[in-house]
């Protein structure tokens, strides 16, 4: 089990030492460089996001069940939805699109503002993006975007929070799951403190609000036409900058020093999701058997939720935070737990 934890911990450091090397370079160097450097850049940056990512979350899912044992049902579901989830969009959409990139139209509204810009004619991003993709490309693009969205939305109503954030996030939810035993790179394992959640829910709205913005300005532009290229060339640096620093950086920093969910404590596209599960009725049940107390539950949470006080009273487990990532669940020495939705209820039902 060392030895798994080990090499997780060095796929880890290195997953995110390549990531601050080539976004570096593709953010920093190629927009000045040649063309035949930028040519290299975006190449290497490609590899990097597509085939190396796609390689870790399978490597990743295989140590991590190595670790975590027989017991681990919901996380196999995890895995297996990521696995799919990357082959689609880092390998067979990439071919089929023309779109190496296409993995920013695989995160819908409010998470990024990328579809929109794409749509607009007169945007930077589109005419950047479209020698290099095409027409053909960038239509596909657009499509597989909207075909993203509609499956998220309508998986989350269904599923709940866990659709996205426990099996289909290619962003941090891969991460956290995948290397979900290898958390905090240095240190020993503990969960945010009362502190640190408050922050994060300062940044929760913070952030939402930022993506809201986005989303409505470049939202009129494509409606009305009204193209200001001085404030949407401004706009579209901010949320680039607002992408490298608060979201990829910040969720690189907690993974090193407290756990791979930090991001997903104020995620604008998890904040949504989350309202919306909760509407789904999403829950935690707590009353198959009868818990005994052992507080494996609250220790194996990513987001600090106390699952024990709820089910030594056998009080259902209701928590917008809550991703549905089942570790929970699968820790459950009695099988006291399940997680459940309005949807799963039903299907329990008619079995």
């Amino acid at each position: 089990m060392k030895g798994e934890i080990r090499i997780l911990k060095i796929l880890l450091a290195l997953y995110i030492f390549l990531c601050l090397l080539f976004a570096g370079l593709n953010y920093g160097v190629a927009p000045g460089a040649s063309e035949e450097v930028a040519e290299l850049i975006r190449n290497i940056w490609h590899f990097y996001e597509n085939y190396f990512k796609t390689f870790l979350i399978i490597a990743g899912s295989w140590l991590t069940l190595r670790i975590t044992g027989k017991r681990s049902r919901m996380q196999k579901r995890n895995f297996t939805g990521f696995i799919m989830a990357a082959l689609l969009v880092h390998i067979l959409g990439p071919v089929l699109t023309g779109n190496p990139d296409l993995y920013f139209f695989a995160m819908p509204l409010p998470w990024s503002s990328t579809a929109l810009q794409a749509a607009v004619e007169e945007s930077a991003f589109r005419s950047h993006h479209l020698p290099l993709w095409g027409l053909g490309g960038l239509s596909a693009s657009l499509a597989v975007y909207i075909l993203i969205t509609v499956v998220i939305f309508t998986g989350t109503v269904l599923l709940g929070r866990r659709w996205q954030c426990s099996t289909l996030c290619l962003f941090n939810g891969f991460i956290s799951e995948t290397f979900s035993p290898a958390f905090p790179l240095l240190g020993k394992r503990s969960a945010p403190g009362k502190k640190l959640r408050k922050l994060f829910v300062v940044l929760k709205w913070a952030l939402l609000a930022a993506a809201l913005l986005f989303f409505l300005f470049w939202f009129y532009v494509l409606i009305s036409g009204d193209y200001r290229e001085s404030l949407a060339e401004r706009l579209a640096d901010i949320e680039v900058y607002k992408y490298l620093t608060v979201e990829l950086l910040m969720a690189m920093f907690f993974w090193v020093a407290f756990t791979g969910r930090g991001y997903c404590y104020y995620c604008p596209l998890g904040t949504v999701l989350g309202w919306i599960s909760r509407r789904a009725g999403q829950k935690i049940r707590t009353d198959l058997k009868n818990c005994i107390q052992c507080g494996k539950c609250d220790r194996t949470c990513p987001m600090a939720i106390e699952i024990r006080k709820y089910a030594q009273m056998k009080r259902d487990v209701v928590s917008s935070r809550c991703v549905g990532c089942g570790h929970c669940v699968d820790a459950c020495p009695t099988g006291t737990l399940e997680y459940s939705t309005a949807f799963l209820e039903k299907i329990r039902r008619v079995k």
